[in-house]
């Protein structure tokens, strides 16, 4: 079972696509924490947010190493890739969530699930069991089963299927803002100074709730219909707006 390539490359994929759940709908979507979150001197949200931009550029390249190791088995004509390839993925992303929360939550102490919650350890031993435990095990028990190295392709890409589904939906829920809730927080391109954020704020008739020292970084109040007009005043990143349309203001010059 271990020597299949598709279970080495695509435990290897498994373990990119759970980074990129957990940067993706922690670190820029719900915004429990970020990478470095509780790492003393590390308080400039600018710096936190480049942080985890290095964190999915790991990932990618974690990512297209798995990429590249299925691509070279299907071209050698390596077979049996139905379950091998699908138990191995969802093995490693259940590994990614324990490997995380094992070093990174609990022996480094960089971050936790939820820093603002009272009760941390009981968040993150949920995320570990529902999104670590559960998938690796699944993953596990599904490459021993007897007749691991047939095709089973129609089961493996049922299972994929409702892996990407289950990641969509927890996505799609957490890009619905709570109740009554009209603050954002915009980031601003590089140099932008009280001017230009103010003349933001003037355009969607938003008012300023916080900023850091530079005001590169601020907490808005405005109505949810003008987040994406932010865009057209400066801002890189509008949370609650859906996507990061901002980032081709990094080629202005």
């Amino acid at each position: 079972m271990w020597t299949s390539p598709w279970v080495r490359w695509g435990g290897t994929l498994g373990f990119a696509l759970g980074g990129f759940f957990d940067g993706v709908l922690l670190h820029q979507i719900l915004q429990w924490h970020h990478l470095f979150s509780l790492v003393p001197g590390m308080d400039d949200l600018r710096l936190q947010v480049l942080w985890d931009g290095y964190f999915h550029l790991l990932m990618y390249v974690v990512a297209l190493v798995g990429l590249a190791g299925l691509w070279r088995a299907q071209r050698r004509g390596a077979m049996h890739w139905g379950r091998p390839l699908a138990g191995a993925m969802l093995a490693g992303f259940g590994s990614w969530h324990a490997i995380d929360a094992l070093l990174s939550h609990w022996l480094l102490g960089i971050h936790r699930i939820r820093v603002d919650s009272p009760d941390p350890l009981l968040w993150d031993l949920g995320w570990l069991v529902v999104f670590g435990i559960v998938p690796l095990v699944l993953g596990l028990r599904w490459l021993r089963r007897p007749g691991a190295g047939g095709t089973g392709a129609r089961g493996s890409v049922a299972a994929l299927v409702l892996l990407a589904a289950g990641s969509a939906a927890l996505g799609g829920w957490a890009l619905v803002p709570p109740p009554g809730q009209n603050l954002t927080t915009v980031v601003f391109h590089p140099g932008a100074g009280p001017r230009e954020v103010f003349a933001a704020l003037d355009a969607v008739d938003g008012r300023l709730v916080w900023s850091d020292r530079a005001m590169g970084v601020v907490v808005m109040a405005i109505p949810v219909r003008d987040h994406l007009t932010l865009y057209r005043h400066g801002a890189l990143l509008v949370s609650g707006a859906g996507a990061p349309g901002g980032c081709v203001n990094w080629s202005r010059p």
